[in-house]
């Protein structure tokens, strides 16, 4: 049987055994499969992984890889879903970081896996909360967040080690990320510890959502 890019059947085994003993191994330890067979709703089984067997004609190293290894198109994780489902989150913030810090609190016991920080309007343009651009604004849609105070008070008591934050911001993204690692750090929870996403794209703004506070040219090189 000739396989794709004349790699013999000896390779791809060793290739897939390699896999196994590697990305598997340290996915099943660290999350182990919920179920100990998954099935389509007709009940059909899905196999953990599906190889050039099931599509011979597809050169299966230069297009989809082995799961959890390079060039990860089939995820990062070598059991996906099987043993680590997707963060489930609920895009929040409202008034005060107070206000905020216990509605996370709510949503985290209510089974969510990872926070969505939603900024008010003066935030996302970069104001200090006291800013006169900011009256009317300050907390109406999306909480404020304008000092190292007000994140520490966001974040005060969340598991920043074992949950992910999404931070939907622009502008002020870098001030703002500093913050939360700053307030992490105050707490004892290393940077190497903490996940999540955070939008650094500038570009987004002018094209879409508005809210900037400078000009493209000086900060784009246009």
């Amino acid at each position: 049987m000739q396989l794709y890019n004349d790699k013999s059947l000896d390779e791809v085994t060793g290739q897939l055994s390699g896999w196994e003993a590697d990305a598997l191994r340290k996915s099943l330890e660290r999350y182990p499969e919920r179920y100990p067979e998954f099935t389509t709703l007709s009940g059909m089984p899905i196999a953990r992984l599906y190889t050039h067997d099931d599509v011979a004609s597809a050169d299966y190293a230069r297009d989809l890889g082995l799961p959890g290894e390079y060039p990860y198109t089939r995820g990062v994780h070598a059991t996906g879903p099987r043993g680590r489902l997707w963060t489930m989150l609920m895009f929040a913030g409202f008034g005060a970081a107070e206000e905020t810090n216990q509605r996370f609190k709510y949503l985290l016991q209510q089974g969510q896996t990872g926070l969505s920080i939603a900024f008010d309007m003066p935030t996302l343009y970069g104001y200090d909360t006291d800013a006169p651009e900011a009256e009317g604004e300050f907390g109406l849609c999306g909480v404020a967040c304008s000092s190292l105070a007000d994140m520490e008070v966001l974040l005060d008591g969340l598991p920043l080690e074992s949950i992910t934050t999404s931070m939907t911001i622009n502008s002020p993204a870098a001030m703002i990320w500093a913050m939360y690692i700053a307030a992490a750090e105050k707490r004892g929870v290393s940077r190497a510890k903490l996940g999540g996403t955070l939008q650094n794209d500038i570009l987004k703004e002018y094209i879409a959502q508005n809210e900037y506070i400078y000009s493209p040219r000086p900060r784009c090189g246009w």
